[in-house]
Order: structure tokens, then sequence, then C-alpha cells
């Protein structure tokens, strides 16, 4: 492990830590390669899935569903190992430098083995890399500011964002394009190689990061059971459930959004889209209103009503469910036996994406600086559990609706109009609850050294 690294920082600065580009490089490259992968489960599951002696092996689209958010909810869970393998027993660099090489690995299992036993293993590996490094990457991004440029932590987390959707935005659409004229194999190995190349780049910052030692076994326990650590991870749990809720309808623009546009007119400047093309939008979206709201939108607000943390977030939850509300429209257009427009859907990606800023960069930011000492990831797992909790929900909806024919019980609009209804009364009762939330803000001193605050 790279020797670790004590800088002393002048009062105040604006340069940006030595770490931070390798940090950013590594998190578009290994975006990439996720959103690449993920863009095409559904497609690939309903379209391509083999069997053992190479015949087709198709799902329906609700099984699709209910085994990528599967999926998805596992590679979210797993952040907990994680972060107790970083803040415990390893360091965060360690973990990740470890955990990406699985991750290497189950991309390219996925581009070698089209069958289920294929889908399985590959996923697997890839759950267990990408939920082990993802609370020490966002927690790492954090470590490298002090007191003296802590004012520049909510500029680089939009930093941080903006690099994860420039990824996502090149994947979206060339890996749909290449599963389709390339194959699975191609379209899967793709996405390995830059998770190859992610690895290589956080490799190259080593020596540029600063490195936070683990507290050891014996530590993390004490700091666990700190009266006031353990009065901080209960304040930060009341917020889990109502983002469970939101990433229970945002995921779904990577399945059901998916295969609703199938049904849809997706011809737009002189081109057919593919239907897992459509998911391009979000990045794009994600990196035009990240600095609309961070330098127009919450300042003018501001002038009116305090713009909080809680507030954006409640907001959130809002364009979520007016989102859904609109492909829920949608879907009864499609029912009639209409073809509408793709235009209606990526209104929605608008005002999803939106809501997606207002909550997501909120969340993840409020998390890291609420985190006591040396449980920085543990914390980020609050956020990274809460996206597992929403696909274990849409999940267990999809395989609950599923009847033994292959029908759904919620069919059509019926099924988005659901999520609308559940998404407003998650709403409405964190207009309740926000009000009672007590906090308190860590940020270490200097490279090396924490305030507990």
């Amino acid at each position: 492990m790279p020797k670790t690294e004590y800088l002393t920082a002048p009062p105040r600065t604006e340069r940006l830590p030595p770490g931070i580009p390798y940090i950013i490089g590594n998190e578009a490259a290994e975006r990439f390669s996720f959103y690449g992968m993920n863009c095409i489960l559904v497609p690939f599951m309903t379209l391509y899935l083999m069997n053992a002696a190479g015949q087709p092996d198709h799902m329906t689209g609700t099984q699709a569903d209910a085994w990528y958010h599967t999926f998805v909810s596992a590679a979210y869970l797993l952040p907990v190992l994680g972060a107790f393998l970083a803040d415990a027993l390893f360091g965060k660099y360690l973990v990740i430098l470890s955990l990406s090489i699985v991750y290497c690995f189950g991309h390219f299992t996925l581009s070698m083995n089209d069958t289920r036993m294929g889908l399985v293993l590959g996923l697997s590996l890839i759950a267990l890399g990408t939920g082990g490094i993802k609370p020490c990457v966002s927690a790492n991004v954090g470590d490298q500011f002090t007191t003296s440029n802590q004012h520049l932590i909510a500029r680089w987390f939009n930093w941080f964002y903006f690099a994860i959707n420039a990824g996502s935005t090149v994947s979206t659409l060339l890996i749909p394009w290449l599963l389709e004229h390339k194959g699975p194999r191609i379209a899967f190995g793709v996405p390995g190689i830059a998770m190859a190349i992610a690895t290589v780049i956080f490799w190259m910052g080593r020596r540029k990061f600063v490195h936070l030692p683990p507290a050891g076994l014996v530590n993390y326990a004490r700091e666990l059971s700190r009266p006031e650590n353990l009065k901080a991870l209960l304040n930060l749990l009341i917020l889990v459930p109502f983002a469970a809720m939101f990433w229970a309808l945002w995921q779904q623009n990577f399945s059901s959004w998916v295969v609703q546009a199938k049904d849809m007119n997706r011809h737009l400047f002189g081109i057919e889209w593919l239907p897992a093309q459509i998911q391009t939008v979000n990045p794009i979206f994600i990196i035009l209103l990240l600095p609309l709201f961070s330098y127009v939108i919450y300042p003018v607000v501001g002038r009116f009503i305090k713009v909080t943390p809680l507030r954006r977030f409640g907001a959130g939850l809002w364009a979520a469910a007016a989102a859904f509300l609109i492909i829920a429209w949608v879907q009864t257009r499609i029912d009639a036996g209409r073809h509408p427009t793709i235009l209606w859907q990526i209104l929605a990606f608008v005002v999803l994406t939106a809501g997606e800023v207002l909550l997501s960069v909120t969340h993840l930011e409020f998390s890291y600086t609420q985190a006591p000492r040396k449980m920085k990831s543990l914390v980020m797992c609050l956020y990274l559990g809460a996206i597992s909790l929403g696909n274990a929900f849409t999940a267990g909806v999809n395989f609950f609706i599923q009847n033994p024919d292959g029908s759904a019980k919620l069919k059509g609009a019926a099924y988005f109009y659901f999520f609308v209804e559940v998404m407003a009364g998650t709403a409405l009762l964190f207009l309740i609850v926000s009000p009672f939330y007590r906090g308190k803000t860590y940020i270490q001193e200097a490279a090396g050294k924490e305030d507990g605050g």
C-alpha cells in the first residue's frame, strides 16, 4: 500500500486536491463500464439470452425487470461489506483497487457466456465489485478536502456527479448500438475494457491521494458504539426510506421505461433510436441541469426562501412523482393502440433528472458531511442502501405481479399509476417527518486529521 501522506493546508485555499483528477477520471471510466452494461441488461435478457445448448432462452419483460432490479439491489447492498473492509481493516485505496479487478472479471464473464449461468456469475462479480467500491470512492473524494478548502466540497461533488454522467452518456449511446449490430460478446466486452482503464487510472493516482488509515477492528467497534456516532447514524437513517422510494422509480428508466419505448415512435433527427438509447438523455440533462441548479436556480430561489438540503431533497420526491405521472399518461395512449412520440418520454426524463439533481446530489453530499469520524465509508452505505432498498421494492413488485401464464396482475398504465401513488404518499410523509431531523457536520481539519465537530 502506498505511503500515507499528511499535508499541511494553508488557512484557506482554492486549490484542487492533487488526487481529485485521478478520482474523477476513474469514476468517468467506471461509470461508462457500469451504465454501458446496465443499459443493455433488459434487452439482453429479453432478446439474446441462450441456454447451454445454444437455443434461445428469452425472458418476458416482467421477468427481466424482476431480475434486473434484484441485481441492482444487490449491487447497492454490498457497499456495507466494502465500507467495513475499508474503514476497519484495509483502507479505501486497497479495497478500491482489489475489488476493481473483481469487477473486471465480472464484465468479461458476461462477454464470454450468454446463458443464465453466465448471467448469474457475471452479475454476481459485478455486484461485488461495484458494490464494494461505491462507498469507498465517494468517501475518498471527501477525504481529499480539509477545513482549508471544505468550501469547495459541494462544487467538487457536483463535478464528481458530472464525471458519472459524462461516462454514462457515451456508453448508453454506444453499447446498445454494439448489442444490436455486434452482439452481446462485443457489447459486454467494451465495458470490461473501460473498467480495466478505470482501474489503471486509479492506480496511477496512488501517490497523489490522501490516505486515511483504517481504524482497526477494536477502534472501529468503539467508534460505532459511541453515543454521538450512533445518534448521527440514526439521524441519517431517517432519510433512507424516502430516498429508497425515489430510487424505486428512478431506476425503472433502465427497465420498464425501455419496455415502454419499444411501443413509441422513436424517430428523431432523421434517426430511428433504439429503445435502450433513449436513456442517454438522462446523463445529458444531468450535465445541463447541475450547473443550472447550482449557479442559477438555487441562488434565485434563495432570495425568497432558504434553500436547505432537506428542502431540495423533498422537492426531488415530488419531481419523481410528476415524471411517472407523465409516463403513466403515455402508457394510457399506448394501451389505446396509439404510438405516441418519444418526446413525451424525454419530457419525463427532464422532470426525473431534475428530481435526481435535487435529491441524489444533495443526499450524496449530505451523507458525507453528516458522517461521524472514521465512519465516512459506512455512512455512505446509507445513501447507497437507499438505492438497494428501492430496487428491492421494485423487484418485489415485479415478482409479485407475475401470473403463472406469463401475464401480469398490474399491467399497462395501472403499473405506472401505482408508483405515482406510492411516490406521492412518500413525498407527503416527508413533509411531516423532515422538520424533526437534527444533524451535525463533520469535516477533517487537515489531511490525516479529523474534526469531530
